[in-house]
This record gives C-alpha cells, structure tokens and sequence, in this order.
C-alpha cells in the first residue's frame, strides 16, 4: 500500500463532517479550509502540492502543485500527522449543505475524476492531480472547462456533493444525460461529453442551458441535486438589490407581507 489506511465516520445529515481516525504516523492531507477540529498530538503542515511524491524534486514538487492552480485550487494543501503513541481523531467539514462521499481508490481502478471543486481530504499518498479534457466540445461548453481533478492511488479519498447525492452504475453503452453542473465526479471508464439540447424554444425559454452533459458506461458516477453554483444564483437572485429592496417570494402581498411575517431584523 502506498496510501495510509485510515480509518473513518461521518457526522450528520445536511451539514456533514468526516471524523479519520489516525494509528500513529499516519498522516491525511486536506484541501485548505476544510479543517474542523482535531485532538492533541496530530500536527499540522502547510506542504507544496499532496505530499504524494516526497522523492521529487524542489522543482518537481513546484511543477506539480502549480498544476493545480490551473483548477482554481491553492498551491498548498494541508497535511495532519499523528505524533502521538496512540491512535488520535481530526475532522473535516463539508463547505455547504450536501454530502460527503467516501472513495475506496482501488475500487476504481486506482483512478476517479471529480468536479474541480470536490475534493475534501484523502490518506496520505494519494495523488491530487488533474485531468484535461481531449475534446473540444467539452472544454468550451462543460461546466467544468477542459480541466477536472484525478483522485490517483490505493487509499482512501472523500469528496463532497451538494444538496442530495444519486449514485449511478452504468452498464456498457448506457447513456445518462445530466445537467453539466449536477456531476459530482465519475469512474475513468465512464466516456464524458457535452451535447447540444437542441430547438429554439429549449434553447431560448428552457432555462437549462444550452448544453448536457453525457456519460456512457460502463463505470460508476455521482450526480449531486444541487451544485454551489445554482445555490449560489439563487441567493444572489433572491438577495437586496439596489435601496435594500427584497422580492417577497410566495407571498401575493409583495414587499408588504414582510411586515407579516416573523422574521424583521434590522
């Protein structure tokens, strides 16, 4: 085994978080910000990329964590090493409401391609990388660009979906189509493509996009309900907008039904 084994539990039902219990010297590494808590005698350290090749190179290592930022993910990531004689417990939450999903690598054939943003935490030894897109469609009109990230090795990974998670097995030459933001991450036999919905009504008054994702099988996938982006617009959408000015959703009333209901902080 090249990655740790670690041991774990997840917390909770909307707002999770994964507890990894640590045998001494086992290390997990976490994306930045992740961290919830931890229990005396694991250190934390700020490294260059995963950890996953502590043999490289000064300049191997910078190569490889600048390709990360081609994601949008930071050039450090975070490792928590047990120091202590005895098995010790960090945690990490989830960034917003959803689920966190456990990845046993070597079901996958050592291999998993996930959105850009999932990645939450993994033993150490697994690599942290990325996967670039070989067609063009799929680079220009996919959700997530020519890049997603590769979850690579023999341990334990997590990620974390929003809102509900649908886990999809896919027989060879079964196609699911599915909105290019709801793809929460997929097994390396699964072929990804982005096709057109097609008709000028869809393409003008669908509200969907322009654009589907497609995953044929053979091979596992994860679709999550709702993606940050779309919870994210509807905030937005539904925040103060110029004078402080609020929509009164659902109420017929308008802005008067705030004076109605119960909730008028200042």
């Amino acid at each position: 085994m090249l990655a740790h084994e670690i041991d774990y539990h997840i917390y909770g039902e909307e707002m999770q978080y994964v507890e990894i219990e640590l045998d001494p010297q086992e290390a997990v590494v976490a994306e930045a910000g992740s961290f919830m808590m931890m229990e005396s005698g694991v250190q934390m350290e700020t490294i260059f990329g995963d950890g996953s090749n502590q043999n490289e190179s000064i300049m191997g290592k910078l190569f490889s964590a600048g390709k990360r930022m081609l994601t949008g993910e930071s050039l450090f990531m975070t490792v928590f090493l047990n120091q202590y004689h005895a098995k010790r417990k960090v945690s990490f939450a989830s960034p917003y409401p959803g689920k966190i999903v456990p990845l046993d690598l070597t079901q996958f054939g050592g291999k998993f391609i996930c959105q850009k943003d999932a990645f939450l935490c993994a033993a150490k030894g697994v690599s942290v990388g990325i996967e670039f897109s070989r067609k063009l469609g799929r680079g220009l009109f996919g959700g997530e660009g020519f890049i997603m990230q590769k979850l690579e090795g023999d341990g334990l990974a997590f990620v974390h979906a929003g809102g509900t998670l649908a886990r999809k097995e896919l027989q060879a030459g079964e196609v699911l189509k599915v909105d290019t933001g709801c793809i929460v991450g997929f097994s390396q036999t699964v072929d990804y493509d982005i096709e057109f919905i097609g008709g000028i009504k869809n393409t003008i008054f669908g509200g969907e996009g322009l654009f589907y994702a497609t995953l044929q099988g053979p091979g596992v996938v994860y679709i999550q309900s709702l993606p940050f982006s779309r919870l994210a617009g509807r905030i937005y959408a539904s925040a103060p907008q110029g004078g402080g000015q609020q929509r009164g959703e659902g109420s017929i009333l308008g802005g008067l039904g705030n004076l109605l209901d119960g909730d008028n902080r200042f």
